[in-house]
């Protein structure tokens, strides 16, 4: 089994009096700074979550109406809002195939954070086409565009399942700063998993937020699955431990463990993770294995930050990008996967628990297109 947590050199460690303060008066004051203003958003998360299962079951039967592409689209309505008007309105007819267009194109893709990188290969690639195909019309370039796209996505993406089985227990270890939906997400991804027909343990080791606990607890009972939890402040890898232990017992195939979502560059988070990465590597050595990250589409190049922070120490293996329902820069999963080489897994296009999707390249760009 490869080793999930990758040894920093000393040379590349982050410097700590530019990420956080050295005093530990000056650390806890940040902390607990960071902990009263989520206590107001998780207050509320709860009063909102307590919903009765009635209306639950409104809500989900209203969202297996939608078919995939349906929920896909539905979600993307405002990155495609923009972005697919803005090429419309640059490919129309009699438009001259010059500079002077390609230049609008890359303003456009990287409006829509696509990502300059990435946008320069995407415009380099439709040039080239051009040139190949001979077209002269600038209502071809929109089709031809949407297939390079595709292209693009899948170069990087062509193995994106979940390293999950039925014949033996599989450990997801969920990662993510607060804020970005991470424990929410956890709820959809068991949900998924157990339509799938596996049988699910959720792990609360995000001991540390207030409230984490009981927003995990929500997720589980909507989802019907089975949690393990200490009380508020206890240590994340004796939770483990035990959601190990008990996912044994009741012969659970798939583990998904929470975990602390502090800032991304606290060092103290990220010791955190590699003490939880041993206790999985001694008391589930056999087990599947996923790390995986959560990050939110509305904070764009931001996202792009977080996932390189987290890559310096840890084996980052899918990414899952939530929000997408309320961003117009759904394109930030071109430089996640195309320039820093981390598949997306599943992406987030709602509130409701039927709204985690595999991600599907062909069909991700068609949504952004239609």
């Amino acid at each position: 089994m490869f080793d999930f947590f990758k040894k920093k050199n000393k040379d590349e460690e982050i410097d700590s009096e530019k990420l956080e303060k050295d005093s530990p008066e000056n650390e806890e004051t940040s902390d607990q700074l960071e902990e009263n203003n989520e206590n107001d958003v998780e207050v509320n998360f709860l009063e909102n979550e307590k919903i009765s299962s009635n209306n639950f079951e409104e809500k989900k039967d209203e969202d297996e109406d939608l078919g995939f592409f349906a929920k896909l689209s539905k979600g993307l309505s405002k990155t495609r809002e923009q972005f697919s008007s803005n090429l419309k309105n640059l490919f129309t007819a009699n438009v001259k195939i010059d500079d002077d267009l390609y230049d609008e194109l890359e303003e456009i893709l990287i409006s829509a954070d696509i990502g300059m990188q990435s946008t320069i290969e995407i415009v380099d690639q439709l040039k080239d086409e051009i040139k190949e195909r001979s077209i002269k019309n600038s209502e071809e370039i929109f089709p031809l565009l949407k297939e390079i796209m595709e292209e693009k996505l899948d170069e990087k993406n062509l193995e994106n399942k979940l390293n999950v089985s039925n014949d033996k227990l599989s450990v997801i270890l969920v990662i993510g700063v607060n804020g970005v939906g991470k424990t929410t997400t956890i709820g959809k991804l068991a949900y998924n998993l157990k339509k799938e027909g596996h049988k699910v343990t959720l792990a609360a080791a995000d001991t540390f937020r207030a409230a984490a606990i009981d927003q995990l607890d929500l997720w589980a009972k909507q989802s019907n699955t089975q949690m393990i939890a200490h009380k508020e402040g206890s240590d994340p890898s004796a939770v483990i431990f035990d959601a190990i232990q008990a996912a044994k017992a009741n012969s659970s195939d798939v583990l998904i463990c929470d975990t602390a979502g502090r800032l991304h560059n606290k060092k103290n988070l990220m010791n955190e993770l590699e003490k939880i990465n041993r206790t999985i590597s001694t008391h589930a050595n056999n087990a599947n294995r996923e790390n995986l990250l959560v990050l939110d589409a509305t904070t764009g190049q931001n996202a792009i930050s977080q996932l390189r922070e987290f890559k310096n120490v840890c084996d980052i293996s899918g990414l899952i990008l939530t929000k997408l329902d309320g961003t117009a820069k759904g394109g930030v999963i071109f430089p996640l996967q195309v320039e820093l080489e981390v598949p997306v897994k599943y992406i987030g296009v709602g509130e409701g628990i039927n709204n985690l999707e595999k991600f599907d390249s062909k069909s991700f760009v068609e949504a952004m297109f239609e």
